[in-house]
C-alpha cells in the first residue's frame, strides 16, 4: 500500500528567521497521531542545513533542484553527493519553473534524476502541461514524452525509490486547480507509463492546493498526496493538507 506523501516546495521564500518559526510551527502542527503522512520540505539551499538540523521526526529534508553532473567547473551549481552530504533524502527535479523559466528540456531533467538516483537520494519527477497544450488536447502526449525521457535511460529500477509530481502548469500559483476528475485522469495514465512498478510509485499533485480542496483530491484513487507551493509557507495551511492526505 502507498504512504501518502505531502511535500513542500518554498520555491526562493524565506530567511534564517522564518525558516525557525515555520518549522517549529510544523512540528508541532503535526506532532500527533491522527496524521501519518509523510512529509518533505524543500526550503531553498542555503536553509538544508538549518531544516536538518531542527531535528524533527516527522519533517523529511528534500532539495528543489539539483545539477546533473557530480562535480566539477560549474559555478552556482549543488552536486547530489553535496545534498546527501546535507541530510537530503529528497530532491525536486523537472519543476514547471525550471522547464519554462531556465529552459531545461525532458532529456536535461532526466540526466538530473539518474543523478539523484545515482547518490541514494529519491527524486521527484515533475511533469505537466501548459494550458495551450491542454486545451488542444495533448496532455497526455506531454506528460508521456516526460516520462519517457527518463524511462529511455535504462536505469537499474529506475522508478524504484522515485516520486512522481503531476503538475499542470496552468494551476500553479494562479489559483486555479485541476478538477479531482482532471487530476485522476492523468494520474492515472502516469501509472499505466510507469509500467510495472507503477502501483507502487507514489504519483503527487502539484497546482495550487490547499487546505480546502486537499481531501477532495487525494479521495481520487490514485493521487497519493501533494507538492506543495504557496501554501507550505503557512503553518496551519500546510498542516491540514498534511492530514487530509492520511
Amino acid at each position: 500500500m502507498r504512504t501518502p506523501l505531502v511535500a513542500a516546495n518554498w520555491k526562493m521564500h524565506g530567511t534564517k528567521a522564518f525558516a525557525d518559526q515555520l518549522l517549529a510551527a510544523l512540528a508541532e502542527g503535526l506532532a500527533s497521531d491522527e496524521c501519518s503522512t509523510s512529509v518533505v520540505i524543500c526550503p531553498p539551499f542555503p536553509y538544508l542545513t538549518q531544516v536538518a538540523e531542527a531535528g524533527s521526526s516527522r519533517l523529511q529534508l528534500g532539495a528543489q533542484n539539483l545539477s546533473e553532473h557530480a562535480s566539477g567547473a560549474f559555478t552556482g551549481e549543488v552536486s547530489a553527493e553535496m545534498l546527501q552530504d546535507c541530510g537530503v533524502r529528497y530532491v525536486i527535479v523537472g519543476h514547471s519553473e525550471r522547464r519554462s523559466l531556465y529552459g531545461e528540456s525532458s532529456a536535461l531533467v532526466a540526466d538530473k534524476f539518474a543523478a539523484a538516483k545515482g547518490a541514494g537520494l529519491i527524486p521527484i519527477l515533475c511533469v505537466g502541461e501548459s494550458l495551450e497544450e491542454r486545451e488542444s488536447g495533448k496532455t497526455l502526449d506531454v506528460v508521456a514524452e516526460q516520462i519517457a525521457a527518463v524511462s529511455q535511460l535504462n536505469l537499474a529500477d529506475t522508478w524504484h525509490n522515485a516520486v512522481v509530481a503531476y503538475e499542470p502548469v496552468w494551476a500553479i500559483g494562479t489559483g486555479k486547480t485541476a478538477t479531482p476528475e482532471q487530476a485522476q485522469e492523468v494520474h492515472r495514465f502516469i501509472r499505466e507509463q510507469l509500467g510495472d512498478k507503477g502501483a507502487s510509485v507514489q504519483i503527487l499533485y502539484g497546482g495550487s492546493v490547499k487546505s480546502a480542496n486537499a481531501a477532495e483530491l487525494f479521495a481520487q484513487a490514485d493521487i497519493d498526496g501533494a507538492l506543495v507551493g504557496g501554501a507550505s509557507l503557512k503553518a496551519e495551511e500546510f498542516v491540514s493538507i498534511c492530514r487530509a492526505a492520511g
